[in-house]
């Protein structure tokens, strides 16, 4: 799948720093805001930014290797039932999606369950969940780029309804394995440095989780491409999230990245083109471990600190709220002159 994202366009740069700059208070006191102001600015081009129809895209999938309950201490089964408690409204996703009025949408990408239809639900099924990936590759190439192509075809929809900024949320019993996998692939840190306790491992859960992650690196000749990597490793639903990121970014959208699971899926699409990180806001860190090491490889800083690791695209839910008050400063703050303040004379 080719998806060009194209680099930010500095034209815009000095005219919005200097409207920051110019707004009714001493330089640099709205901290992250005037960043993500300016960000806003460039990503849109103008400036005066504007959020539209803001939404958050929950992409769901099993995986081979936890029905085997290697690596997770809860049973496959839970991924469908929580795909339910999503439709039913009853998930923390729903709680913050309805408090900030921000559209959600489930995408089944490979439960092993068959779902009733459901206004919140799509489903873009690639199989009943990967294939274990202690024995072969997750998917195949072919399936890896159906997916990846599912998720631009998501974001494609959110788009033509007026949206312009997304977040990204993932349900899927043992994808923090997946995703420690394409972390330690990505960025040469050693598996073990990668893997955290997920849904609640304990110690000795922990201990085999470990065990079991470095026996699948092992076993795989090390993947050549960053497509490769993720169809070695990944789930159906960080395949879609790679897609959904990397169309986001070339329909010039702002694009907010959750927790662990969904930055491992950034650090796939950032391989394939490296300027997708230019349209990214890092929600915040997350508890699980390797997220905070995942980051500072990526060389960004997270937005929030609030010792969250759910998933779900809550981090993003709450972030959202917090870059709206960044373009809104932008838009309707008074400057010195328009509200006849002394600016400072030296």
């Amino acid at each position: 799948m080719q998806i060009a994202v194209s680099p930010l366009s500095d034209e815009l740069r000095a005219a919005l720093q200097d409207k920051i700059d110019q707004k009714t208070k001493p330089p640099g006191s709205l901290g992250r805001l005037e960043q993500l102001a300016l960000q806003a600015g460039l990503i849109q081009n103008s400036l005066t930014p504007a959020l539209h129809h803001p939404h958050i895209i929950v992409f769901a999938g099993d995986h081979g290797i936890a029905a085997e309950g290697l690596v997770n201490p809860f049973p496959q089964a839970v991924t469908a039932q929580m795909v339910y408690n999503f439709l039913q409204g009853g998930a923390a996703i729903n709680v913050f999606c309805r408090q900030h009025q921000l559209q959600l949408t489930v995408v089944d990408t490979g439960v092993n369950h068959e779902f009733p239809e459901h206004p919140l639900l799509h489903v873009r099924k690639i199989a009943c969940g990967t294939q274990n990936y202690l024995k072969g590759p997750a998917m195949s190439p072919e399936q890896c780029r159906l997916a990846m192509q599912a998720g631009a075809e998501e974001v494609k929809l959110a788009h033509e309804a007026g949206c312009n900024i997304i977040g990204f949320g993932e349900m899927g019993i043992g994808n923090t394995s997946s995703a420690a996998l394409l972390m330690s692939h990505f960025t040469g840190i050693p598996i073990a440095d990668c893997v955290g306790t997920g849904t609640g491992s304990n110690a000795q859960q922990l201990t085999q989780k470990k065990a079991v992650l470095q026996q699948v690196m092992a076993h795989h000749v090390r993947p050549h491409t960053p497509e490769l990597a993720l169809a070695t490793y990944g789930g159906f639903e960080i395949a879609m999230t790679v897609g959904a990121v990397l169309q986001a970014a070339a329909l010039k959208m702002i694009v907010v990245i959750d927790g662990f699971i969904v930055s491992s899926a950034l650090l796939v699409a950032a391989a394939m083109q490296p300027a997708v990180k230019d349209y990214c806001v890092f929600a915040h860190c997350s508890e699980e471990k390797g997220h905070k090491a995942m980051l500072e490889f990526l060389g960004v800083k997270p937005l929030l600190q609030l010792d969250m690791r759910l998933g779900e695209g809550t981090g993003a839910a709450m972030a959202i709220p917090v870059i709206q008050s960044a373009v809104l400063f932008l838009r309707e703050m008074a400057s010195f002159n328009s509200a006849q303040v002394s600016n400072r004379t030296i």
